[in-house]
C-alpha cells in the first residue's frame, strides 16, 4: 500500500501545478467598462472636448499623487505600484490543487524520508513559501521552528499588503478632496474676473471638471483596485497558511492523513480535498 501511494505522489509531482500568470479580466474589464460607459455618455452629449482641461488634470492627478506620497514614503508608493501591477497581472493559484500537491510531498517524505523531497523542490518553484519551508526542513530545522519562522514571514507579507491597500484607500479619499480644492480655485478665478466674460467659461471648467475628475478617480480606479488587492491578499494568505501547515507537519514527520484533516479545516467547503479517500 505504501508503495502505491508513493508512486501516486511521484506521478502527481511530475506535473507542476505552479500558478499561472494572466491578466485579471474582472479587474480590467470592470474598470474599462465603467470608463467606456462614462465616455460614451460624454460623447453622446455632443461636447467631449469640454471635458478635457489641463489645469484640472494637474490639480487632481498631480495633487492626489503628491499628497498621498507625503502621507507615506517614496518606497511605499513604489511598492504599492508593484502590488497594483500584480493585481492586474495576477498569478492564480488553485488552492485545492496546491493542497493536493503538498499532500503528495508529505507522502514522499513519510515513505522515503525527508531528504527525498529535495529532488522535488524544482517542481514546487511556483510556491516559494513552501520551498522555503521545505528547505529548512531538509536542513534539519524542527517543525515547530519552521512554523514560527514562516508565520513571521506570512505576517510581514500581510503587513505589506495592508500598507498597499491603505495607500489606495488614502488616494481614493484625497482625490475628491483635490477636486474640491480645484473647484474653489475655479470659483475664485471666476469671481475675481467677472468684468471679463471671456474668463468665466475656463474658470467654471476648472471648478466643475476637478470635481468630476476626483470622483471618477476615486470610485472608478482607486477603490476598485483597493478592494481587489484585499481580496487577492486574502487568497494569498490562505495559500501561505497551507504552506506553513504543510512544512511544519512534514518537519514533525506527522501522518499525511492528519495534514489532510488540517487542510480541510482551513479550506472553504467547496475546495476541500479527499486525497486519501
Amino acid at each position: 500500500m505504501a508503495t502505491d501511494l508513493e508512486r501516486s505522489a511521484e506521478r502527481g509531482l511530475s506535473q507542476p501545478t505552479a500558478g499561472r500568470s494572466a491578466v485579471d479580466l474582472a479587474t480590467v474589464l470592470g474598470i474599462l467598462a465603467a470608463v467606456i460607459l462614462v465616455a460614451a455618455a460624454i460623447v453622446l452629449g455632443g461636447s467631449p472636448g469640454s471635458f478635457l482641461d489641463g489645469p484640472s488634470v494637474l490639480i487632481v492627478f498631480g495633487g492626489t499623487f503628491g499628497v498621498t506620497t507625503a502621507c507615506f514614503s517614496v518606497s511605499d508608493m513604489i511598492s504599492s505600484m508593484k502590488d497594483v501591477g500584480r493585481t492586474v497581472f495576477r498569478t492564480h493559484h488553485d488552492v485545492r490543487a496546491v493542497a493536493i500537491q503538498m499532500l503528495q510531498v508529505a507522502q514522499v517524505a513519510r515513505y522515503r524520508g525527508i531528504l527525498a523531497i529535495q529532488s522535488y523542490l524544482p517542481v514546487l518553484e511556483g510556491q516559494p513559501m513552501l520551498v522555503q519551508g521545505l528547505s529548512m526542513v531538509i536542513d534539519g530545522t524542527s517543525g515547530d521552528e519552521v512554523e514560527r519562522i514562516m508565520l513571521r514571514e506570512v505576517q510581514a507579507r500581510a503587513q505589506r499588503n495592508a500598507r498597499s491597500v491603505s495607500i489606495l484607500r488614502k488616494a481614493a479619499e484625497l482625490s475628491p478632496a483635490m477636486g474640491l480644492i480645484g473647484t474653489l480655485v475655479g470659483l475664485v478665478q471666476m469671481l475675481s474676473n467677472l468684468e471679463d466674460p471671456a474668463t468665466i467659461g475656463p474658470s467654471m471648467a476648472v471648478a466643475l471638471l476637478t470635481t468630476f475628475y476626483g470622483a471618477c478617480l476615486a470610485n472608478m480606479v482607486f477603490n476598485p483596485l483597493a478592494s481587489k488587492l484585499e481580496r487577492n491578499a486574502a487568497e494569498d494568505m490562505l495559500t501561505n497558511h497551507l504552506c506553513v501547515t504543510a512544512a511544519a507537519s512534514i518537519g514533525r514527520q506527522e501522518n499525511p492523513r492528519r495534514l489532510e484533516m488540517l487542510f480541510n479545516t482551513m479550506l472553504p467547503p467547496s475546495r476541500r480535498v479527499d486525497y486519501f479517500g
